[in-house]
């Protein structure tokens, strides 16, 4: 447990001078410990180099990294008490679980069955509001919009061609695309893609029916993203066929929310849990074993792994277990889940898929000219940008020559081990800037920029909409009842929709989890629970991002007085600095 205050301050009565002596560690009773002032220096410069190493060989100790499910990133293994949540933050977590379950249980009493979807609506009170997609589920703009400030904002691509088993083609889309051809839509940048073959052949808790749907986007001349067809199956086929927005209307919302249904369990197995909980939780595991508290980078990222390694752990007892929440709640549930991240794993590099600009590079979308109204985007990259800034400062003002950096062997240690396979004690993680080493200050920043942007801002964009997407099962069902996708464009009616929809205690089941989830429990980004850097390199860089992320703040609502609709979720002030829930 992180304790609230964790530095002494000396005050020299003469001239009022206050010298700052940063602890952030327990002290064993009966063992001495010396600190210098600010306690912030590159391991060959300590003065007391023989105590920084005995505390490293107690760390490695503590911080053991092992893979305790199979194919997932390695953990801790075994939660260390430094890293459980405090009292007061573990009590908030277990009031809210118990406050909604109680007022759910009363609308359990007082609710009608699901009679008609209307009836969704009297499930929401004070405490469980109405969502924003209780209002987006039928237009076909919202389902678009989705892709672009959804909870899973980073899976649509810019489509370059068409893949060989989408059975589209100029008749089929010409009407929906302002009468341009599929080619011409290509050239012209304006078709975009989503394709979900990772899923396919994917087993499930339960034997679940799950899709590996391909849809593809169109941006209109008003510069809206709109969705010209959904094939549900990778499969082209008779019973597989390209669903359209003119077929009868509850078909394409069926087709629809199946994809969507396929969309969510990537966005909480790989998007959400795979790629910001669980990787961060690798990395803030060889920071503690190859980092001592006196290195300037380790107080640089702590604030950034507060209660990651704590709410991991929670999470994989009670939510990821056998039986536990997404074995219930989820189409794919627990198997499906490891399995998504077990197939997307080893595609996955830092320096791509964890460094915002070269996403969307990679994606062809990180052009607002091409994809406008791509909101996520448009924000993330200023606060990326802020954080690349503020990593800078203090790397460049910490390795002010290329030596410095070099014969560090802590930082040395820690670009090896986050390179090094599983299989021989290390993180496993791909396209770490360096490739297992940090020849550059430049490879050091890409590194540690990446790490910080996605405990912060990349988990945010992934957590803290959920309520809103998944609260309203029609707009973004976490499960398909079981029943089968339809096969056929044959009309549909409001009961093939309620037949596929969660029953009423699922539905409050997600409600409750994804209200708790999307409910930010930290301090926000820049303010941290707990200070590390007093010395004078990272005591401005930290006043400086602080700056930044207020003018950022301005920025962002000034857009959001413009838009159509708010994106509120990366305004700085409601972006958390680590993975706390």
């Amino acid at each position: 447990m992180i304790p609230k205050s964790q530095e002494i301050k000396v005050v020299n009565k003469a001239n009022q001078e206050t010298s700052i002596f940063p602890i952030n560690r327990w002290i064993k009773a009966y063992k001495s410990r010396i600190f210098e002032r600010h306690d912030c220096s590159l391991p060959q410069f300590d003065g007391n180099k023989e105590q920084r190493k005995e505390e490293m060989i107690e760390k490695k100790k503590l911080y053991e990294l092992e893979s305790k499910e199979e194919w997932l990133m390695p953990q801790v293994k075994k939660v260390p008490n430094d890293e459980l949540f405090s009292h007061d933050y573990k009590w908030d977590i277990i009031k809210s679980n118990v406050k909604l379950s109680i007022q759910s249980k009363v609308i359990v009493l007082t609710s009608e069955s699901w009679k008609r979807l209307e009836d969704i609506g009297k499930m929401y009170n004070k405490s469980l509001p109405v969502p924003y997609g209780i209002n987006n589920w039928r237009c076909d703009l919202k389902f678009g919009s989705q892709r672009l400030v959804g909870c899973n904002p980073t899976q649509i691509k810019l489509c370059t061609e068409i893949p060989d088993n989408l059975a589209v083609n100029d008749e089929m889309l010409k009407p929906l695309m302002e009468d341009i051809s599929i080619q011409d839509a290509i050239d012209s940048k304006k078709l975009f893609i989503v394709n979900y073959k990772i899923l396919k052949d994917l087993p499930t808790s339960s034997g679940r029916k799950i899709c590996a749907p391909i849809a593809l986007f169109f941006v209109k001349h008003n510069k809206d993203l709109t969705p010209v067809a959904i094939q549900l199956h990778q499969d082209p086929s008779a019973d597989n066929p390209v669903f359209l927005p003119t077929d009868p209307e509850y078909t394409w919302l069926l087709a629809k929310m199946w994809f969507n249904s396929a969309d969510a369990s990537f966005h909480q197995s790989a998007t959400h849990l795979g790629f910001t909980h669980l990787i961060m939780e690798s990395v803030a595991v060889a920071t503690h074993r190859s980092l001592s508290p006196s290195h300037p980078i380790f107080r640089l990222l702590a604030p950034h792994f507060l209660y990651v390694i704590a709410i991991n752990s929670l999470a994989l007892k009670q939510i990821v277990s056998k039986g536990g929440w997404v074995d219930q709640a989820f189409t794919v549930g627990r198997i499906g889940m490891l399995a998504i991240i077990a197939r997307a794993a080893p595609k996955w590099r830092l320096d791509v898929d964890g460094t915002l600009p070269a996403d969307l590079r990679s994606r062809g979308v990180d052009d607002p000219e091409v994809l406008p109204k791509y909101y996520f985007r448009d924000d993330a990259i200023l606060l990326y940008e802020a954080i690349r800034k503020y990593v800078t400062e203090v790397v460049d003002g910490h390795y002010d020559t290329l030596e410095k950096l070099l014969v560090d062997d802590e930082i040395q240690d820690f670009a090896e081990i986050l390179s090094r396979s599983q299989g021989e004690g290390g993180c496993g993680i791909k396209g770490v800037h360096g490739n297992g080493k940090f020849a550059t200050n430049a490879e050091l920043i890409g590194a540690l920029t990446a790490m910080i942007y996605t405990s912060s801002v990349a988990h945010a964009a992934a957590n803290f909409s959920q309520y809103d997407e998944y609260a309203f099962p029609p707009n973004y069902p976490s499960q398909m009842r079981d029943c089968e996708p339809p096969k056929d464009k044959s009309p549909k009616s409001e009961k093939d929709i309620l037949r596929s929809l969660p029953d009423k205690k699922m539905t409050l089941d997600v409600m409750i989890m994804s209200k708790i989830l999307s409910d930010m429990g930290t301090k926000s980004l820049g303010n941290f629970e707990v200070d590390y850097q007093f010395d004078p390199i990272g005591s401005k860089a930290v006043e400086s991002f602080r700056e930044d992320l207020a003018r950022i703040g301005k920025i962002i609502d000034g857009r959001n007085a413009e838009r159509t609709v708010p994106y509120p979720y990366l305004h700085p002030s409601v972006v958390p600095n680590a993975i706390s829930i």
